[in-house]
């Protein structure tokens, strides 16, 4: 049996009917690490807010289209942003990673890796991204946050200082 029909098998319905809203006008953008339960990790339920994942929790050009969508015509306010300690991430350079598809493939990517070294940087990074796009209407509530994979704790990381707060 392969791995999704193991998931078929186990799969149950959740609360259907939720409304297309987000039940608190909330979006979330995290890296789509699997070791990230975003509903555990932020206490949500189904139909309170849109996940958007990808490698790194990068604010990409896909990501901002999400997020816009997600409050243009969804009604979301606030951005979560969820980044984590032993990222995949900070394994690799942007560099070497597309030199590596080159030799694997016979072409480098046309996009962009955002491999990062430092996680609460990078997170300001991407807080500043969020805040300076023109597209999002809503950037009054954009809110950082690491979580630590070998604590299971959450931290915020605030731009205006380069220390962690706990």
């Amino acid at each position: 049996m392969s791995a999704i029909d193991e998931l078929l098998r186990r799969a149950r319905p959740v609360k259907p009917g939720l409304p297309l809203r987000p039940a608190r006008e909330l979006a979330v953008l995290a890296c789509m690490d699997s070791r990230l339960d975003l509903f555990a990790i932020l206490g949500l339920e189904p139909g309170e807010a849109h996940i958007v994942r990808n490698a790194g929790g990068v604010v990409t050009p896909d990501a901002i289209r999400s997020l816009t969508i997600s409050q243009r015509l969804l009604g979301t306010r606030g951005i979560v942003l969820v980044h984590h300690t032993d990222c995949g991430m900070q394994t690799i350079t942007d560099d070497g990673f597309k030199a590596d598809l080159a030799e694997a493939t016979g072409m480098r990517p046309d996009w962009a890796v955002e491999a990062f070294a430092d996680v609460d940087e990078d997170l300001r990074q991407s807080v500043a991204r969020i805040s300076h796009n023109p597209f999002l209407a809503h950037k009054d509530d954009v809110r950082g946050f690491v979580y630590e994979v070998e604590t299971g704790r959450l931290r915020e990381v605030h731009a205006e200082d380069r220390t962690p707060r706990r």
